[in-house]
């Protein structure tokens, strides 16, 4: 196998060299209505990688990326948890073979008091976003529905927020079905270049 970035030998999606030297994360919160948002890339900077999702090696490269960006914020804030905390993956349905979304949720199950609740909270409507403006995107709800035990804390994961529409949805959703929504964690935001 090679390097995503520097297309070298290596055993892992992204060698040690080009980790260190190019994929250092950087923590922005951004804020859709009452739902705080924290992402770690600018989209353009993971765009290859994130793009991987409409291919079979995308199961591996997401696991990847959620051990390496996502799993080490979730150990941080799992440590100072005394109950669990469970994870929400947006609409968990398997698309070319595989749950994209589920892959990242699944590497969390390793952090403290972190427990993800795989395929509760589904899209009624399967509606591709990728492209579509604003308006559209306003005017085609997903309809989600929630599966899963109410009383909880939670928070939601998705891969990239675009205009946040997605997740603010979820949010509303996981809210009437009594679900106290913490925030929203992604890889990428499509705000930052």
């Amino acid at each position: 196998m090679r390097c995503y970035s520097c297309h070298r030998p290596s055993r892992e999606v992204i060698c040690d060299r080009c980790l260190q030297r190019d994929f250092r994360p950087v923590h922005r919160v951004r804020r859709i209505g009452s739902l705080e948002v924290h992402s770690f890339f600018g989209y353009p900077f993971l765009e290859p990688l994130l793009l991987t999702k409409h291919h079979p090696e995308g199961w591996r490269i997401y696991r990847w990326m959620a051990r390496k960006f996502l799993a080490p914020f979730f150990e941080t804030f799992g440590a100072g948890l005394e109950e669990d905390l469970f994870v929400l993956g947006i609409d968990e349905v398997p698309k070319r073979g595989y749950a994209h979304i589920a892959a990242l949720t699944h590497e969390l199950r390793h952090a403290p008091h972190i427990r993800p609740l795989h395929a509760k909270l589904l899209a009624g409507e399967h509606v591709s976003y990728a492209g579509r403006s604003l308006a559209y995107r306003l005017d085609h709800p997903r309809d989600f529905h929630y599966r899963g035990p109410r009383g909880i804390e939670a928070v939601l994961v998705d891969d990239v927020i675009t205009s946040g529409i997605t997740l603010q949805e979820g949010y509303e959703t996981l809210r009437r079905e009594e679900v106290d929504v913490l925030f929203a964690v992604t890889l990428a935001d499509a705000e930052v270049i």
